[in-house]
C-alpha cells in the first residue's frame, strides 16, 4: 500500500469517527445508555440513531456511547466495548457488537476460536457473558440486540457463525431474568431494501427506527412487569 492511499484511508477513518462521535455521551439522569459498534452508532448524526430514537419513543433521558469499527476484543479506548461502559452506572445498558470482532479474526469460516472467545457454547464463559455479569453486578439490566443479515451477507457463509452466536446468547440471556436477548431480525428482514443505507450492511434511518422500536417494545415489557 502507497503512503498517499495509507494517509487517504486513514484520513476517511479519523474523519468517520470525528463525525460518529457527534452527539455521543450520557446526560444527566440518563436511564438507558446504548453501547456497542457502528449499527448502533448508524445515522446519529442526522439524529436518526437508535439511541435518538429510543430516547423520542421511550420519554426518557437516553445515552450514547456506541462507535463504528468497536470491537468486543482489542480496540483502543471508546473503540473497545466493555470500556465505551467502564464508567456507566444505569438502570439499563443496551447493548451489541461482535461482528468486527468475527470479520477480523475469521472472515465467515473457521469461527470457533473466535466465537469461544466471546462467548462459550454454553453462553457461561468470555467476553460477553463477563462483560454482562460486571453490568448485573452494578444492577444495571441489559438487553443485547442481536445483529440481523444484511443484504450484503444475506445467502452467504457469513450466516453460518452470526446464527451460532446468537444462539449462545440465548443460552446466556436464559440464565438471568436480568438479560433479555432481542433479534434485530425479527425488525430488519434483509428482503426489506428500504431499511438498509446505501452500503446494504447498516441500517437506514427507518432501520434504525425499527431497532429502537424493538428495544422499547423489551424494556416496556419488563419494567412494566408486576
Amino acid at each position: 500500500m502507497s503512503k498517499q492511499l495509507f494517509r487517504s484511508l486513514l484520513a476517511g477513518l479519523l474523519l468517520t469517527l470525528s463525525l460518529a462521535a457527534c452527539d455521543r455521551g450520557v446526560p444527566r439522569g440518563a436511564q438507558i445508555v446504548v453501547a456497542g459498534d457502528s449499527v448502533m452508532a448508524w445515522n446519529r448524526t442526522e439524529g436518526s440513531g437508535v439511541a435518538q430514537r429510543l430516547e423520542q419513543e421511550l420519554g426518557v433521558p437516553v445515552g450514547d456511547v456506541s462507535l463504528p469499527f468497536a470491537r468486543l476484543s482489542g480496540g483502543s479506548g471508546p473503540l473497545n466495548i466493555p470500556r465505551q461502559i467502564a464508567d456507566v452506572d444505569v438502570p439499563w445498558v443496551v447493548l451489541n457488537g461482535g461482528a468486527n470482532d468475527l470479520r477480523a479474526g475469521c472472515g465467515c469460516t473457521g469461527c470457533d476460536a473466535v466465537l469461544d472467545q466471546l462467548i462459550s457454547a454454553d453462553g457461561r464463559s468470555g467476553i460477553i457473558p463477563d462483560l454482562v455479569a460486571a453490568l448485573r453486578e452494578r444492577g444495571s439490566q441489559v438487553i443485547w440486540a442481536d445483529y440481523y443479515t444484511s443484504p450484503r451477507f444475506a445467502g452467504t457463509a457469513c450466516v453460518g457463525p452470526y446464527d451460532e452466536k446468537e444462539a449462545r446468547l440465548g443460552r446466556m440471556a436464559a440464565t438471568d431474568p436480568g438479560v433479555i436477548l432481542v433479534d434485530m431480525e425479527d425488525v430488519l428482514p434483509s428482503a426489506q431494501s428500504v431499511l438498509f443505507a446505501s452500503d446494504r450492511l447498516h441500517p437506514s434511518a427507518e432501520g434504525s427506527s425499527r431497532i429502537a422500536g424493538l428495544v422499547a417494545g423489551a424494556w416496556r415489557k419488563a419494567t412494566q412487569s408486576p
